[in-house]
């Protein structure tokens, strides 16, 4: 069952819902872009609470700086991250090792940049990481990128270019293709359930 949680951030405090796993390990989940109606509440977030619980693991979801009761404004996307790292610290104080970040669309970008900056955690999902509507160049040297999932029909995440971003000579992470799934997976949740849910962490 899911709690409400207020996470002290640098300058903030963000809205969450924490839910215990029944084991070990715990992931943050961050939410699509603000300025375009994102928030925790998005149903590709909640797909992700759910993909985590089936796997024992405990959930944080939280709303970005000036999203919902979460304080403070929007960031343009490099506050924000620092918002992950709170969120971070939260769940680490709450649940044991291992931990990762689920990163939905803006929240994709956002954590990768975290991530890039230092975050500390032991992998990240990425779900439809914005290529076309923001600048992900940086994607191939973000560190531990486990999975990155995505619908053959997202038009701000085109498999083709995604694929590219990383050089033939460099190792990319596994990509797993939701086929008939746009970016916002209105025709994808319970493909994307079951990718969550059983891919190899």
């Amino acid at each position: 069952m899911e709690e409400t949680v207020s996470i002290p951030g640098p300058g903030v405090i963000l809205e969450g819902r924490f839910s215990p796993g029944v084991g070990p390990g715990g992931a943050v989940i961050t939410h699509p872009h603000p300025r375009f109606g994102g928030s925790m509440a998005n149903n590709v977030v909640w797909t992700a609470v759910r993909a985590l619980a089936a796997r024992h693991l405990s959930a944080l979801r939280f709303n970005f700086r000036g999203v919902g009761r979460s304080t403070g404004t929007y960031g343009e996307g490099i506050e924000e991250a620092r918002d992950v790292a709170a969120a971070v610290d939260f769940l680490k104080s709450r649940a044991a090792p291992p931990y990762y970040v689920v990163g939905y669309s803006f929240g994709a970008a956002v954590a990768a940049r975290a991530l890039l900056q230092g975050l500390a955690v032991d992998g990240a999902i990425f779900i439809a990481p914005p290529i076309a509507f923001m600048d992900l160049n940086f994607l191939p040297r973000v560190p531990g990128i486990k999975l990155i999932a995505v619908g053959d029909q997202d038009q701000l995440c085109p498999l083709a270019r995604l694929m590219a971003l990383w050089p033939e000579d460099q190792a990319r992470p596994e990509i797993r293709v939701i086929a008939g799934a746009d970016h916002f997976f209105g025709d994808g949740e319970e493909e994307l359930f079951r990718v969550l849910r059983d891919y190899p962490l």
